[in-house]
């Protein structure tokens, strides 16, 4: 009986897998832009200027690119540009690392 349940439980995970589709460039700034997203300890605002403040607890102001079809980021004092695919599901977004990590966060509004 054991046997029986896991392996329904093993065949049905696929259906409960999130449905995350890639997005493009356009996509990327249209999701973006002038939006909030909830992390799990943060918060995200996208200025449509390119500035975009993180808070963890505190504010943090960086700025935002799309390039080709990624997000990219950059903040100071670095002077360095992190780039990330990008995908988009029910009420969110996730950002997807060069190593395939990723960061899934969620519409504020």
């Amino acid at each position: 009986m054991k046997l029986w349940i896991a392996a329904i439980f093993l065949c049905a995970t696929p259906a409960l897998a999130d449905d995350w589709q890639p997005i493009n460039g356009d996509s990327i700034a249209k999701a973006l832009t002038d939006r909030t997203l909830r992390y799990a300890n943060a918060t995200q605002h996208f200025y449509a200027s390119g500035r975009t403040l993180y808070n963890a607890g505190q504010d943090s102001w960086g700025y935002w690119a799309v390039r080709g079809d990624q997000y990219c980021s950059q903040w100071p004092p670095g002077d360095s540009w992190d780039c990330y695919d990008m995908a988009q599901g029910a009420g969110g977004l996730r950002f997807i690392a060069g190593d395939g990590s990723t960061t899934d966060g969620t519409y504020a509004e």
